[in-house]
């Protein structure tokens, strides 16, 4: 089993984080505000993750995805030497560090987009990008194609050969630098597969374990999850059915796209891969926003991390902190992390809930490895089985506010992982708002 497929990952944003100013100052000293995730390790391993996913920590204009310089630190994050220092102790607290490669665009202030805005055609970079004669909404003088028409995030060439080897180059820096052990590749949906290729090849080269999870929305995830290009992807198709379920009390809908993708039959999907899931992430809605019966929080993250996938936290979401991006737009989504204030003001303290449930993940090769079956289901019920190496594991959810007797067609006695505490299969009852992990 490589490390991936058992972990749990732990979700920063950095420039939230770190509470940094939303816009970059390139006259300013750099700061060592990266430096403090080093004392929330505590926390971080508290709630049973193992590997941490930082979003964009180079130099950049403003929100991160805007890359100016891919090979120094953020200034308001800190320098290259405050990042060298992170990760040591992340890694010497067995945690591992996954990066995100913005490969599609850079900022407009990337140096060789700055050549081309200065030189133009007569620019030797001109070919880094997709320029033709026109102009642009900056008046450059030129066009270039920009991420979905946003033209502060100006498209990279990944069919020129300078290019590619520039960001396999620049990966093999950041792996020599740091010692990261993956990247978090941002739009892998928009890039050219050929690079993925080279991508895997180089990337499996520098480490066979460094783990290429790609951001995907919708569409055959097989066509980038595969052993030529990714080793994971989002799974944003069993997002929304994750909290719509429980708002709609139609535990239907998500069972129907789990099965889809993990069931038995010769038509679902995904067998034997390990999609990255989560209930939100720097670009939605706090889960705690979007749930309509708050009581639901605990149980939509049993359900996520117990269905087959790699299970991650987006941070301050343990304490139910809320954020909707529909009224404020993505600050709201992306805080300082302050620990005793979100456990404060947040809706619900779901440490040692998830700590439980990261144990389960790590220890039991049927959460990390296991097939699918579907065990029960109704709308507001929801039972499934998963087996690996001679071991069942049953989540058992009810949703519904009054306790719930179930019919698992199975007797004998299982041990409720969440608590430890030994419980009757037969005519098994959970009480309103709950869930349990059998061991059987």
């Amino acid at each position: 089993m490589k490390w991936y497929e058992s972990a749990v990952f732990y979700h920063i944003y950095p420039i939230g984080y770190f509470g940094c100013p939303r816009v970059n100052d390139e006259a300013s000293e750099p700061t060592h505000k990266i430096l403090s995730v080093i004392g929330d390790i505590p926390h971080i391993k508290e709630l049973g993750c193992d590997a941490i996913y930082f979003g964009p920590v180079f130099e950049s204009v403003a929100h991160g995805y805007d890359t100016i310089d891919y090979r120094t630190i953020d200034r308001r994050l800190g320098t290259n030497e405050d990042f060298k220092k992170v990760c040591a102790a992340l890694h010497e607290n067995g945690i591992k560090v996954i990066l995100d490669g913005v490969f599609n665009h850079v900022g407009r202030d990337f140096w060789a987009f700055r050549d081309v805005r200065e030189h133009k055609f007569s620019s030797a970079k001109k070919d880094w990008f997709h320029i033709r004669e026109g102009n642009s909404g900056y008046n450059d003088g030129f066009f270039y194609e920009g991420w979905e028409g946003h033209y502060e995030l100006v498209k990279l060439n990944l069919y020129n050969p300078e290019v590619k080897q520039y960001l396999k180059d620049t990966i093999t820096f950041w792996k020599e630098e740091f010692g990261i052990d993956g990247l978090r590749l941002d739009v892998a949906y928009c890039l050219d597969e050929n690079f993925l290729r080279e991508l895997h090849g180089h990337c499996k080269w520098l480490s066979e374990d460094f783990f290429l999870l790609g951001e995907t929305l919708h569409g055959d995830y097989n066509r980038w999850a595969n052993d030529q290009m990714l080793d994971s992807v989002t799974n944003y198709e069993c997002y929304k059915g994750l909290f719509s379920s429980f708002n709609d009390m139609n535990m239907f809908e998500i069972a129907h796209s789990i099965n889809r993708q993990f069931g038995s039959e010769n038509w679902c999907i995904y067998r034997g891969k390990h999609l990255y899931t989560f209930v939100d992430n720097h670009d939605v809605t706090r889960v705690a926003s979007i749930l309509k019966v708050k009581e639901h929080l605990p149980l939509i993250y049993t359900l996520m991390f117990m269905m087959p996938g790699i299970p991650s936290v987006y941070y301050g979401s343990e304490f139910g902190v809320e954020g909707d991006k529909r009224g404020g737009g993505d600050d709201v989504l992306r805080p300082e992390f302050n620990l005793e204030k979100m456990k404060s003001e947040g809706l619900r303290d779901m440490t040692a809930h998830i700590h439980a449930l990261a144990e389960i993940e790590k220890n039991h090769p049927a959460a990390a490895m296991g097939d699918y079956r579907q065990v029960q289901l109704t709308n507001r019920q929801y039972a499934f089985a998963r087996s690996a190496d001679g071991e069942t594991l049953v989540t058992v959810i009810n949703a519904d506010g009054a306790p719930f007797t179930f019919n698992l067609n199975m007797g004998g006695e299982a041990e409720n992982l969440l608590t430890g505490e030994k419980v009757q299969l037969g005519g098994l009852t959970l009480q309103g708002y709950s869930s349990m992990v059998l061991k059987v």
